[in-house]
């Protein structure tokens, strides 16, 4: 396994990193103790969850899973989306942040995050006051970086060059929609990480499970699978997208490998890319994603890959 610096911080993450929003869920804690371990054996060291995942079930599975294992792993949640009924129970509001890590170190059993993410742009709080209250969680040692989720390119870079001018901790990564075939942030996010040094850790790198193969041309989606009632698989369900996965396919295949590490593999060959987070519920799933870890692309191979996605 490869291990790359998350962003403008000393810290070393795997290359394959683990989502995480189905623990506690679709996926019981035996399964999980059992991902967890099989993780570490494969060299994962970087788990990612959420607040919100599975209704914060998501990160006491992690809790349990990690007993005596924490030191491990560098682990990752986030915080902004809606927990309670409350009118405060969201956003990135000091009041907010100072109750929900709280609650996050509790279910995680831990004494510190390693990397708190806010998972939305709060336009209904002063990014000063944000910045002063994941200082603030820094300096107390509950929190070790700090990184954000779903922001545009401008909200970040605002809200870094606050931090610089005001002497506070920057974020130090950015978590987006990045793969194969949503390359949207190609066009300011990823060349505002590159140059100032913010490690980009991309979500949803199969396409909800399109970029597995596991979707035929003109057939129906496997039952019990994401596509069957997803719509956002389905939006990539068309005939253009199907012409374009076999011509990857295809390439990855003359390599010896699946389209599963080629998406992988591809999205780590991008500029700023310090880890992919890929969700999984099986054993399977998580040994097939740290296989990917294993391909890096050369430059020119690169070229070829994209050169097929732009045809």
């Amino acid at each position: 396994m490869e291990y790359r610096q998350l962003g403008n911080s000393g810290v070393r993450v795997s290359v394959i990193g683990m989502g995480t929003n189905q623990f506690g869920g679709k996926v019981d804690q035996n399964n999980v103790n059992s991902i967890i371990d099989a993780a570490l054996d494969l060299g994962v060291n970087f788990i990612d969850t959420a607040d919100v995942y599975q209704k914060g079930n998501s990160e006491l599975a992690l809790g349990e899973a990690l007993k005596g294992k924490r030191d491990k792993v560098v682990l990752a949640t986030k915080a902004c989306l809606q927990t309670g009924d409350g009118p405060n129970e969201r956003g990135t509001s000091r009041y907010y942040l100072t109750q929900a890590v709280e609650k996050s170190l509790k279910r995680l059993q831990t004494g510190r995050i390693d990397l708190y993410q806010m998972h939305r742009f709060d336009p209904t709080t002063p990014m000063e006051e944000t910045l002063r209250a994941v200082d603030d969680l820094v300096t107390a040692g509950k929190v070790r970086y700090v990184g954000t989720s779903n922001y545009a390119a401008w909200q970040l870079a605002k809200a870094n060059m606050l931090a610089e001018f005001r002497a506070q901790v920057p974020f130090v990564s950015e978590q987006g929609h990045f793969h194969m075939f949503e390359r949207a942030v190609e066009k300011e996010m990823i060349p505002y990480c590159a140059e100032h040094n913010v490690g980009f850790i991309p979500f949803f790198p199969l396409a909800g499970g399109f970029l597995t193969g596991k979707y035929k041309r003109g057939e129906k989606a496997p039952v019990g699978s994401r596509g069957e009632q997803s719509s956002y698989v389905q939006s990539y369900m068309t005939e253009e997208n199907f012409d374009i996965l076999d011509r990857l396919s295809a390439w990855a295949q003359a390599r010896g490998h699946t389209i599963n590490e080629l998406a992988h593999s591809w999205l780590l060959a991008q500029p700023a890319v310090c880890s992919v987070i890929s969700g999984l519920t099986k054993l399977e799933h998580l040994q097939a994603n740290a296989k990917a870890g294993d391909w890096m692309l050369t430059a020119e191979e690169n070229a070829e890959v994209t050169a097929i996605l732009d045809s």
